[in-house]
């Protein structure tokens, strides 16, 4: 191996809704973290894998730090404390428009402790004026971090230069995972990923929160993927509007989530959606263990 090689860990930190999804696909060019105006939508760790010439970044996407109300809330802050620990680099995101809030705060409270090198994201920048910018960028410069950055990820072409800044702070290592790999979660994880992203971006109130996805059978042939997956919801009240009028509404759930995994695995995909019902399933350790949340 090239003495040159650079490998490392970098985990994405910050609140709901900030962007930490948006960047780890733009600097990976790959759907791997699902995306939607509501928090909370990341709830596991993902690692994301970018391989290069003589060098290899493993990317760990975090659900947005909060205050656990339920078992399920306890878990992603694991996911989280285990990520901070993991790190070899931390970038911390948060919103030019609305920093600091309190989840920043807390944050940074957590960040200053840890003497892992340390970026700084201000993103949104092109939805604030230029002289509230600096003063946000001011601001964050006063915090323990090794370097500051305004950015306006949605509109960023050009991430290269960004990448540039992760790779000089990582330490030369081997390889941790081969040159090929994406990710270490399998297809059928994302799969599941896919369907739930389309609950949040199509439902409202408390059913994105109250849902999750389990896929039962991934069957990979030749020309095309077969799924059978079951959702998971809380109250029976909740089936109905997600069954919708005459089937309506799962219908263009099926239909939305068989282009989005089209589109990664680039084969024709038949989804086959059933609806069930778990009480509170968010706050019982059995029920969140079943469901993959370990």
């Amino acid at each position: 191996m090239d003495k040159n090689f650079k490998s490392g860990f970098v985990t994405i930190i910050g609140k709901p809704n900030v962007g930490k999804s948006t960047l780890i696909n733009r600097l990976l060019g790959e759907k791997l973290s699902i995306v939607s105006p509501k928090p909370q939508t990341t709830r596991h760790q993902i690692k994301g894998i970018l391989n290069g010439e003589n060098l290899q970044i493993i990317f760990l996407d975090t659900p947005g730090f909060l205050e656990a109300r339920y078992e399920l809330h306890r878990r992603m802050l694991d996911y989280i404390n285990i990520s901070l620990k993991d790190a070899d680099l931390i970038i911390f995101i948060t919103d030019a428009h609305h920093f600091p809030t309190d989840y920043d705060l807390q944050m940074l409270k957590i960040l200053k402790n840890n003497k892992t090198p340390k970026i700084a994201l201000l993103n949104k920048i092109d939805l604030v004026t230029l002289e509230i910018a600096d003063q946000k960028l001011t601001e964050l410069r006063t915090e323990d971090f090794d370097l500051v950055i305004p950015t306006t990820l949605l509109l960023e072409k050009d991430v290269s230069s960004l990448l540039d800044k992760i790779t000089g702070f990582l330490p030369f290592n081997p390889p941790y995972y081969g040159p090929e790999e994406l990710s270490d979660l399998p297809m059928k994880f994302f799969a599941q990923e896919i369907i739930r992203e389309q609950i949040f971006l199509n439902f409202r109130d408390e059913i994105p929160y109250s849902s999750t996805v389990m896929v039962e059978n991934f069957n990979e042939l030749p020309n095309k993927i077969e799924i059978s997956a079951n959702i998971w919801l809380e109250r029976k009240s909740q089936k109905i509007i997600l069954i919708g009028k005459g089937g309506e509404n799962i219908k263009s759930l099926r239909m939305n989530a068989e282009r989005e995994i089209y589109k990664i695995t680039g084969k024709r995909v038949k989804l086959e959606l059933w609806i069930k019902v778990k009480p509170d399933w968010r706050k019982k350790k059995n029920a969140l263990k079943e469901f993959g949340y370990q």
